[in-house]
C-alpha cells in the first residue's frame, strides 16, 4: 500500500475467525475495509479460500454499520497475479471421478463467494475491485463483480476456458452481458483471449485505469471523488439494480448448465486442463 494508506489502516482482531487465505484490514479513517487475497499453493480458488472469502463477507454483512464500513476493495496480496480462476486441478480430478455432486458443490460456494460482492454483502457498501496483475477465469469474474474496477497499467484478463473446452460458469456471462451487450459477452467467452487492462478500459469494463504502482492511492482517489456524491452514486446503482438485476437463481441456473458441461469432458480436454494447472504453478512459483 502507499505510505498514505499505511497511516490509516488498522488490523481487526478477529479472534475465532483466522483467515488461512485472505488478509483482511480495516481503514477506519477512511470507512474502507481491505481483502487480500492469498491463496496456497496456486493463485486459484482453493476450497480454503472460497470458506475464508464466506466468513469474511458474513462479518462484514453482519457488521458494516459497527465496523464503520462504506467501501470493500478486494485486491490480492501475490505480486502480479490477482487470481488465476478456479481450482483447476480439483476440477480435474472430480471429472475423472464423475463426481458431479462434488463439483457442484464447489461451483456453489464459487456462486455464493461471488454474489456476496455482487450484492454487496447485504448492507450499504459500495464494492471495488483493484487488479494489479494476472486476473483470468474466476479471477476476472471477480473483478467484474465490484461496483467498480481499477486497474493498473500491465495487468491482463480474460477467459481461457475454451481452451479446454468449457466456459466460465460462476457469473461471466452475466455479469459481461450487462456490462457489454450478449453478442460481445459470447465473443469475448468464446475467444478465450486475455486482454490487457488498456483494452479494457477503452471497453468500459475497467473503469479505472492507472500507472504501476498506483493501484491503492488510486482506490482512495475514487472513495474521495464517491464520497462528494455518495448519495448519487448510491441511488443511481440501485436503479442499475432494479433495472437489470443479476440474482442467485440466474447464477445457480447457469452453474447447472456449467457442472453438466464439465461432466462431458474428453481426455484431450482434461490433458489441457492438466497443462493450464502446471502454469497456474508456474506463476505462482515466480511471483513467489
Amino acid at each position: 500500500m502507499s505510505s498514505q494508506a499505511i497511516s490509516t489502516v488498522t488490523s481487526i482482531d478477529f479472534s475465532a475467525r483466522a483467515f488461512a487465505q485472505i488478509a483482511t484490514q480495516i481503514d477506519r479513517k477512511n470507512e474502507v475495509a481491505w481483502c487480500y487475497l492469498d491463496p496456497t499453493p496456486r493463485a486459484c480458488f482453493t476450497p480454503q479460500l472460497l470458506d475464508d472469502l464466506k466468513r469474511w463477507s458474513e462479518h462484514v454483512g453482519n457488521n458494516a454499520d459497527q465496523l464503520g464500513v462504506k467501501y470493500h476493495v478486494i485486491a490480492s496480496k501475490t505480486p502480479g497475479i490477482f487470481n488465476l480462476g478456479g481450482d483447476l486441478d480439483l476440477f480435474r480430478n472430480l471429472v475423472m471421478q464423475g463426481n458431479r455432486a462434488a463439483l457442484l458443490s464447489y461451483g456453489t460456494d464459487c456462486i455464493d463467494a461471488l454474489y456476496a460482492n455482487i450484492a454487496r454483502f447485504g448492507s450499504d457498501v459500495t464494492t471495488i475491485s483493484l487488479v494489479q496483475g494476472e486476473a483470468l477465469g474466476g479471477g476476472f469474474e471477480t473483478a467484474l463483480s465490484s461496483d467498480v474496477l481499477i486497474a493498473e497499467r500491465g495487468s491482463r484478463m480474460g477467459f481461457p476456458e475454451v481452451l479446454f473446452n468449457l466456459f466460465p460458469g460462476m457469473g461471466a456471462y452475466s455479469l459481461l452481458s450487462r456490462k457489454l451487450d450478449a453478442k460481445r459477452a459470447e465473443r469475448m467467452i468464446l475467444s478465450g483471449k486475455v486482454y490487457s487492462a488498456e483494452e479494457l478500459y477503452e471497453m468500459g469494463l475497467v473503469d479505472e485505469l492507472v500507472d504501476a504502482g498506483e493501484g491503492e492511492r488510486a482506490v482512495y482517489a475514487y472513495i474521495k471523488r464517491e464520497n462528494r456524491a455518495r448519495n448519487g452514486f448510491r441511488a443511481l446503482r440501485e436503479v442499475r439494480d432494479l433495472h437489470d438485476p443479476i440474482t442467485y437463481a440466474e447464477l445457480m441456473d447457469v452453474l447447472l448448465v456449467w457442472v453438466d458441461a464439465a461432466m462431458k469432458l474428453q481426455h484431450r480436454d482434461l490433458r489441457m486442463m492438466e497443462r493450464l494447472v502446471s502454469r497456474q504453478q508456474q506463476q505462482g512459483a515466480v511471483a513467489a
